[in-house]
């Protein structure tokens, strides 16, 4: 079948005569994006490879696994711990709802770990029979780019074989990084954080992003001593500032330790454990210490400034707006580009790369209205901009509207943890810049909420929908009311 591909905003015109390829499109790493982009150009008609590391829940330079680091070391493993962490808060809220627990309940992690690592297992499986039904080649080994249009597949058994395509597409992801800090070498990363054999009595964590507050949040719900460190006054930075200072009070009012202003400086063995040193000259005792300071592209060994591929300054391969690179048979998606580096977004690039190349359909990916969740506990999400972005974008007034309540299950068990929402708008048009919300469910509700921003709801369409009267009372019919407002945009 003829394919068409977009060349400087133009369609391709084919010679009669093409040059003959081993495959239509070579794809170096089966993570959620890769595994998109295969599987809907072969659906396309082309004939697609795709490479991958081994699989092991704890990732190396030469280890990996089909499913990527979502699947199998990110977001799915980790929302398991976070399941099995909010049990325990659930269960004290439980007495006073008439359940009478009076035994101590003792908490199993090996159980959970064995179940966790289950499931990876078996999403990788899943991933597998997805590229096969769809007639993609898979090969299990590390890929690397040779020529503009020549890949090579070192394999398991360290022999080398090379492949013609027309395409290549990388989309290796990230790796977690590792601060320069003298005993750097006695801490873990979330990969090993994942896979533990112990679970820590005593937790150190420096970081303040999604990453750090989210296993900070499962240690303490497990009954583990927290510390967390972060360089600046609240963590999440980049986040609304009124809404990062809400996880803050309510992380340490789950009984986690924070330390703003804070950084590391050295880890020292000692028979009671990890000595951990920080800038203010405290000294804090740890089982585990945890980096969560970042993550960097995975492109170091895919052999791509040689062949002429350019990376930014962070090792990211640098893209156009239909991720294409500087060479135009190379293309990249997902967190190895650095651009938003959320699953969602690593499927969205996918799908948009597969209609561009082989589906006559020039896409462009859409950042915009991209919701995104924090699984703290409980969680934040957030979709669209920050008061603090609209600020700085608006070209008139922008209003802000904050809702403030005790939940309803909190009047009984006693729980002194509020839920806050907040909408930001343009205050010359009406229409919603922003939500955010931190509670029960969040991540779930701005989903909703999400939609309704990507038809351009407006704060009188938000106060114009009619709420349920249970929600309105379990929650607040600000936020609800826009899981059905998007309707009224139509």
């Amino acid at each position: 079948m003829a394919r068409k591909m977009l060349i400087d905003g133009e369609l391709e015109k084919h010679s009669e005569e093409e040059t003959r390829y081993d495959f239509d499109l070579f794809v170096i790493g089966a993570g959620s994006g890769g595994v998109r982009a295969s599987r809907f150009s072969a659906q396309y008609g082309a004939k697609v490879g795709i490479c991958e590391l081994p699989f092991h829940p704890i990732s190396t330079e030469v280890i990996g696994g089909v499913g990527g680091t979502c699947v199998i070391r990110g977001c799915v493993p980790k929302k398991i711990l976070v399941y099995g962490a909010t049990f325990g808060s659930e269960l004290e809220d439980a007495r006073s709802y008439g359940w009478e627990l009076n035994e101590k309940i003792d908490f199993n992690w090996k159980k959970l770990l064995h179940k966790k690592t289950e499931e990876i297992v078996r999403l990788n499986g899943i991933y597998k029979r997805l590229l096969s039904n769809a007639g993609v080649k898979l090969f299990e080994g590390e890929g690397k780019v040779v020529g503009p249009n020549e890949v090579e597949v070192i394999q398991l058994d360290g022999t080398k074989i090379s492949y013609s395509a027309k395409h290549i597409l990388i989309a290796t992801g990230s790796r977690a990084q590792r601060p320069s800090i003298p005993g750097q070498e006695l801490a873990i990363t979330s990969d090993e954080a994942l896979s533990l054999e112990e679970l820590p009595k005593r937790a150190v964590i420096l970081g303040g992003g999604y990453i750090a507050v989210e296993f900070a949040s499962i240690w303490r719900g497990m009954g583990a001593t927290v510390d967390l460190c972060f360089r600046k006054e609240l963590p999440l930075r980049g986040f609304d500032d009124e809404m990062r200072a809400v996880v803050a009070r309510t992380l340490e009012g789950r009984g986690i330790t924070m330390h703003p202003g804070t950084t590391l400086t050295e880890l020292v063995k000692t028979e009671d454990g990890i000595k951990v040193r920080t800038n203010h000259g405290e000294e804090l005792l740890a089982d585990v210490v945890l980096f969560a300071t970042g993550r960097a592209p995975n492109t170091k060994r895919l052999n791509l400034e040689a062949v002429g591929v350019e990376l930014d300054k962070t090792g990211a391969v640098k893209v156009d707006e239909y991720s294409r690179t500087n060479l135009p048979s190379i293309w990249a998606i997902g967190d190895v580009t650095n651009r938003m580096n959320l699953t969602p977004v690593a499927l969205m690039e996918g799908t948009c790369f597969a209609k561009t190349v082989f589906g006559g359909q020039p896409s462009k990916p859409d950042y915009s209205n991209v919701p995104c969740a924090v699984f703290c506990i409980p969680p934040l999400s957030v979709v669209g901009l920050s008061e603090e972005q609209a600020i700085e974008q608006a070209n008139g007034d922008v209003l802000a509207f904050t809702s403030t309540f005790n939940p309803m299950k909190n009047t009984i068990s006693g729980r002194q943890e509020k839920t806050v929402m907040k909408l930001v708008v343009d205050g010359e048009t009406d229409k919603v810049l922003g939500a955010s919300m931190c509670g029960p469910d969040a991540a779930e509700i701005m989903q909703g909420i999400a939609v309704a921003l990507k038809c351009g709801a407006t704060k009188a369409q938000f106060d114009s929908t009619v709420s349920g009267p249970t929600f309105q009372s379990l929650c607040s019919s600000l936020c609800f009311s826009a899981f059905i407002s998007f309707f009224t945009c139509l």
